[in-house]
């Protein structure tokens, strides 16, 4: 398979090769996303506060706190690289990733429930509110992965 695509040459693009501006640019666009995700609850929440139940904040709050849990660990802090303290080391610092992506995707899947199961298949008047708490975790959680592997490697110890 490799002799096939030898001679295949990808096209330089400006978001894998922005250089010294990587780590700035894929910042911005993850808290764009954050900011994006948080900005439609709180629209849907203002123009539709009679359907929208306060419980289903807890998925963008676990959102966020998926968010922190991910990118609170460097790849250096799993390779096992640069961790000298700790209780249980590298595979402590994996755990901890792990956790906050099953909890990210959780909320994903919550919201994808709420959706269907409260807007959708109830005939609801308004399915502006079960679609903007889907596109808040789905952004939330798009900001959480771009902000972690979106970054170059080398800048982020």
């Amino acid at each position: 398979m490799a002799t096939c695509l030898e001679n295949v040459q990808m096209p330089s693009c400006v978001w894998f090769e922005a250089g010294e501006k990587r780590n700035a640019l894929m910042s911005m666009l993850a808290g764009t996303l954050f900011f994006m995700g948080w900005w439609f609850i709180i629209d849907a929440h203002a123009k539709y506060h009679t359907e929208m139940v306060s419980a289903y904040h807890v998925c963008g709050v676990l959102g966020t706190l998926s968010l922190f849990m991910v990118n609170s660990v460097t790849n250096a802090q799993i390779r096992g690289d640069a961790y000298n303290g700790g209780c249980m080391g590298a595979r402590g610092a994996r755990f901890w990733m792990f956790v906050g992506f099953v909890i990210g995707f959780a909320a994903v899947i919550a919201a994808c429930w709420i959706l269907f199961a409260n807007f959708v298949a109830k005939d609801a008047p308004h399915h502006w509110p079960g679609v903007a708490l889907f596109m808040q975790n789905i952004f939330i959680f798009l900001g959480s992965l771009t902000y972690k592997f979106g970054r170059s490697e080398d800048q982020w110890n």
